[in-house]
């Protein structure tokens, strides 16, 4: 289900196309790396960020977006900053937050917003909205939000698209398996929102 929700919201919702510059946020998940990796497939240029080191040197070296970030870095504004310079024509966010108003912050006029999650948000007391909103006027920014299910019709397309980039290698994929069942089930769905995960996550 992530493959198809990384398929409709970057191709469908995103509209990208080649020379685009897209950011991806939670870019080391199961949605996001695919998001990437079809991004660039479409001949876009593509930043990741994600949230560790390793995961920095995964997109880039296994997965072949052109730049990532670490958003746990002390100067991860300034380093978004720089490497949004020339600005973002789609965004792909799961994260929200401060992310979320950095790329505002940096969005090409008609720039494409996607949004899947927030996952920043989900556990706290007082979510919060973008501050920079607005930019989405004056920039003339499209933000959508979407649900998979919409697109069930066009399921069995979009997975033998999927299967064919799998089988050329030109998509990649990456789990991280937790064992114990249950007893650490608990555990590993705190884990999964504390982003420890790479990859997809399977509870076995």
């Amino acid at each position: 289900m992530t493959g198809l929700t990384a398929y409709f919201g970057i191709l469908n919702v995103g509209n990208v196309k080649a020379g685009d510059f897209v950011v991806v946020s939670g870019a080391a998940g199961a949605t996001g790396s695919v998001v990437g990796q079809i991004a660039k497939i479409k001949g876009a240029t593509v930043l990741g960020i994600a949230g560790s080191d390793d995961k920095v040197a995964w997109l880039k070296e296994d997965l072949g977006f052109d730049n990532a970030l670490n958003y746990k870095d002390s100067n991860f504004a300034k380093n978004f900053g720089e490497a949004t310079k020339n600005l973002i024509d789609v965004f792909f966010d799961n994260v929200g937050g401060e992310v979320l108003d950095l790329a505002l912050s940096q969005a090409k006029p008609h720039a494409r917003f996607v949004i899947c999650g927030a996952i920043s948000q989900y556990n706290s007391a007082k979510p919060q909205g973008p501050k920079n909103y607005l930019n989405i006027i004056s920039m003339r920014i499209r933000m959508e939000g979407f649900i998979v299910f919409d697109y069930a019709k066009q399921y069995p397309e979009a997975r033998r698209q999927l299967a064919q980039w799998l089988a050329e290698g030109r998509l990649r994929r990456k789990e991280t398996i937790v064992k114990g069942g249950l007893a650490k089930a608990e555990q590993a769905l705190v884990d999964l929102y504390n982003g420890v995960n790479t990859g997809g996550w399977l509870s076995v």
